[in-house]
């Protein structure tokens, strides 16, 4: 996060993928102030802010799929991986796959949806269905009336501007992505081998369209070499923050666009479509009778989840020093969720803990407020009564954490080096099969 506490050159902070060292939280925070070299809270806690740094990559060749040596995640082609999953599920799965559009809705004589009418496929009748119409929610809105709640009291962003930018063959490839701060919003930056994906999110209220693209032009002119940068054309987004007021209504479950999208930051909408999948597999009514047990439970629980996700989110802006209006509307007390407003308080004086975000599945954990909230600049709490032994024991938990860093950092492979290998093993294999 790069800009979001005052817009300083050196505003910089890590919200990473792996958990403090073990202790306490107190006696994490504590440790961490008392360190003589000012260090940030994430390269206190852990060595994945040096591996970002320097490029590297999370992993070594030879290792098993999936491992690595630190916690990572995937950038991904969504085209490409909705054809993979489609082609595994029909000829693994025995699934049908029709792709089509939904014209009308049949409702059986109790109010359930019967049957969706396509526009090239006919009629697909079925016992439960789930809405994936997007924003259109045409089952779980339209059909059913579900309310949606509008949360742009609370964030403020419902445009974006996304562009493509080439890199040059053998140039870096940045570890993480990287949110760039504006004064009407944020820029994401994402590194991939043969390109950069850069988009501009921003609040209508506080910058029209042409501001919002001059300042992602001065932005990839900024940060691309040579005339990368050039002739580029944006494509424009419009989104509003919020969600349904319930998300599974009946016999039919809204997942993805249709049950509610909030600004693209931390991707809070890919895992709650995730989420959705796995808790309806989990707890799958086995006859219309039980589904509505069911829904109650599953509306619960991820009404629990999209607010404390709208929390987390608007944790980016509270703490913020900028001074510009949009950053200042962020920081008033109406804008602020009335929970978050009063944890807030409670952690001037104690630091997150497993207290405050008590659910076993939590989407972001305490881990991930305290990056953020220190991150931030957000003062940490006075010493308190905490044992030296505890201190003395993330003291030394700290210290391993900087060898493991420094080892890292000398064995691990740049991103652009691991990736060109993994590509070119990848075309041998394929040329090798045919």
């Amino acid at each position: 996060f790069d800009g979001w506490r005052t817009g300083a050159a050196d505003d910089s902070y890590y919200h990473p993928f792996v958990p403090p060292v073990d202790g306490d939280p107190r006696a994490l925070v504590s440790a961490w102030r008392d360190l003589p070299d000012d260090k940030a809270f994430a390269e206190a806690m852990g060595p994945q802010p040096r591996i970002c740094a320097l490029e590297l990559a999370p992993r070594q060749r030879g290792m098993p799929d999936y491992a690595g040596a630190l916690n990572y995640a995937y950038h991904l082609d969504a085209a490409k991986l909705a054809n993979l999953l489609s082609e595994h599920a029909v000829r693994r799965l025995d699934v049908k796959h029709v792709r089509d559009h939904v014209t009308s809705v049949d409702l059986a004589v109790n109010g359930d949806v019967a049957a969706v009418h396509t526009r090239d496929s006919g009629a697909i009748a079925g016992d439960l269905f789930l809405d994936c119409t997007g924003h259109a929610a045409l089952l779980i809105g339209e059909q059913f009336g579900v309310p949606f709640i509008d949360r742009s009291d609370v964030l403020f962003n419902d445009r974006a501007l996304a562009v493509q930018v080439p890199v040059a063959p053998g140039s870096p490839i940045g570890s993480q992505t990287t949110a760039t701060a504006h004064s009407a919003g944020w820029i994401w930056d994402i590194a991939l081998p043969g390109r950069r994906g850069v988009g501009c999110v921003y609040s209508s209220k506080f910058a029209s369209d042409e501001e919002a693209a001059a300042t992602l032009a001065t932005y990839l002119r900024a940060t691309t070499p040579g005339g990368e940068a050039e002739d580029l054309s944006f494509r424009r987004l419009t989104f509003r923050s919020g969600h349904r007021e319930r998300f599974w209504e009946r016999n039919c479950l809204a997942v993805g666009l249709s049950a509610g999208f909030l600004e693209p930051l931390e991707a809070s909408a890919i895992v709650l479509i995730e989420l959705s999948l796995e808790a309806l597999l989990e707890n799958f009514p086995a006859t219309r009778g039980s589904m509505e047990a069911h829904a109650r439970r599953f509306n619960e629980r991820f009404r629990y989840r999209w607010d404390r996700i709208v929390e987390f989110l608007k944790l980016h802006y509270v703490p913020s020093q900028r001074d510009e209006p949009y950053w200042r509307a962020h920081r008033d007390t109406a804008s602020i969720p009335p929970r978050l407003a009063e944890l807030l308080e409670v952690w001037r004086d104690q630091p997150p803990s497993l207290a405050d975000l008590p659910m076993a599945d939590e989407v972001f954990p305490a881990a991930s407020y305290q990056y953020v909230l220190y991150g931030m600049g957000f003062p940490p709490p006075a010493a308190g009564a905490i044992q030296t032994g505890a201190v003395d024991a993330v003291l030394g938990q700290m210290r391993q954490a900087e060898q493991r860093g420094r080892s890292l950092a000398a064995s691990l492979p740049t991103n652009r080096f691991y990736l060109d290998a993994l590509r070119a093993e990848r075309s041998s294999d394929k040329r090798m099969a045919e």
